[in-house]
């Protein structure tokens, strides 16, 4: 049965209870009359595109009688008379107010036990420009916004494929929240798709409140002391169409300016779309510089501590890399405070405006780094260092994994302090299987191609190849 298979006063003083009419300023309603009979419109100020709204209460007020009469429900009157391309019908309440609070205009007819919804909504959005933390060297300068309409027709201008499949999921009991998951239907893995839109359709929660972030908590599974990240994130329209060209799955969700990239594999945050604005040799020559740095960010501190521990073990020619005036202070707390030092430094240029956040940034590091010295809190060796594992974290593209890299090193860190050498391997075993047994959203394994192995996909990984050579065979 019908939720307005009542008379025209009962569904709408229903309506105007279930959005709760009055309570707020910005929620509004237009009565008209089409003919003998009475309709009324419902709507949110500030979505609605003023001159489509009025063209339509233009277009229904002249209406005849006898045109009315040859509309006996909700569908025929949608037909004959809305020539607005988005419009359709519901006979349920609950969508009704959904739509209309998602920014479309709800019409109640009297006589019909459907109502009509209109779309002709717009959400104030700001302008389409670079994204500050994804720029490229060459290549187009777009970015995504807060609006997933806007985002999906960033995807569709550089991808005119009708196998380009975007679905639609609501989820939030109460935000209904707009997903969209976009894949090319030819190219994608199904068995990835399925399991990601089982976990979409699970998820049970009153509203995700920090856009991509609330759904990725409910994606994933408690992981309390597995820092690597399971997705990867994109601002740039040009790094999603790619990755959606490569199989990739695409979540977009409303009210954040970026995608989530799935499945993600620990070999797909070497990866940059700036290796593919060069030619294969520059991008192949990116790619090695990124993979090396993510190494050295993640173990060269590390061994250096360990072998500075046991110098004597090493030619005499190479004691000069190790701290020749020691002040006191043990290695292991300088570079636990350096760390902590770097972490402040970076929270505190991130709540200082943008005009002063890069002189603070230096200004701080150099002041800390000379107190610390002159202080004899600190040796040159360990600024020197830790400066330059800062700056190997800021190579990767991926701010989650340099997060994980950091909470890593100074794990294994800790335990060379503790036990010595049978501590640094101990450490490095850990982390390598933390890396085996850690999963994907989809399953797989986060170290695939390499386990299992597949000799095509890591040559892409690792090297940059030519375009042509990656087109798909008809």
């Amino acid at each position: 049965m019908s939720d307005f298979a009542y008379p025209y006063q009962a569904n709408l003083l229903r309506v105007r209870d279930a959005l709760r009419l009055g309570e707020s300023f910005d929620l509004l309603e237009k009565k008209i009359r089409l003919g003998s009979r009475q309709a009324a419109f419902f709507c949110v100020d500030g979505f609605v595109k003023d001159e489509m709204f009025e063209k339509v209460l233009e277009y229904c007020s002249k209406l005849t009688e006898k045109q009315l009469k040859e509309t006996p429900d909700a569908a025929a009157f949608l037909d004959s008379f809305v020539t607005y391309i988005e419009a359709n019908t519901t006979d349920r309440l609950a969508d009704f107010v959904t739509f209309v609070l998602s920014g479309a205009v709800g019409m109640l007819i009297e006589g019909f036990d459907e109502a009509l919804i209109i779309d002709p909504r717009t959400y104030p959005t700001r302008a389409i420009e670079e994204p500050e933390s994804d720029r490229l060297l060459r290549g187009p300068h777009d970015g995504f916004v807060e609006t997933v309409i806007r985002n999906t027709a960033l995807i569709r201008r550089r991808i005119r494929d009708p196998a380009l499949t975007m679905r639609l999921y609501q989820i939030g009991e109460r935000s209904k929240t707009d997903v969209v998951v976009c894949f090319l239907s030819d190219t994608v893995n199904r068995k990835h798709l399925r399991a990601l839109e089982e976990k979409l359709r699970a998820v049970r929660v009153d509203a995700l409140p920090l856009g991509q972030e609330s759904l990725r908590e409910c994606l994933l599974p408690k992981q309390i002391w597995n820092p690597f990240p399971r997705f990867r994130y994109t601002e740039r329209p040009d790094t999603a169409a790619a990755c959606i060209y490569d199989g990739n799955v695409l979540v977009l969700v409303d009210g954040t300016p970026s995608a989530m990239i799935v499945p993600t594999g620990i070999f797909d945050f070497i990866q940059d779309i700036n290796d593919y604005y060069f030619s294969p040799f520059i991008g192949t020559f990116f790619k090695v510089v990124r993979g090396f740095m993510f190494l050295l960010s993640l173990l060269f501190v590390p061994t250096w501590y360990v072998l500075s521990l046991h110098h004597t073990l090493l030619p005499e020619r190479l004691w000069f890399v190790f701290v020749n005036h020691p002040n006191g202070v043990s290695i292991f707390f300088q570079l636990i405070v350096s760390e902590f030092m770097i972490d402040m430094l970076r929270l505190a240029s991130l709540n200082t405006p943008n005009v002063l956040s890069n002189s603070f940034a230096v200004i701080g590091a150099l002041v800390l780094g000379e107190f610390g010295v002159s202080s004899g809190l600190f040796v040159h060796e360990v600024v020197l260092f830790m400066a330059f594992t800062s700056i190997s974290n800021f190579v990767l593209p991926s701010y989650e994994l340099g997060l994980s890299v950091k909470y890593c090193r100074m794990g294994l860190l800790t335990l060379t302090s503790l036990f010595d050498f049978w501590g640094f391997f101990a450490g490095l075993f850990l982390i390598l299987l933390l890396l085996c047994t850690t999963r994907t959203l989809e399953g797989h394994t986060y170290l695939y191609p390499l386990i299992p192995f597949n000799k095509d996909a890591l040559i892409s990984a690792l090297f940059r190849r030519r375009i042509r050579s990656t087109l798909r065979q008809e």
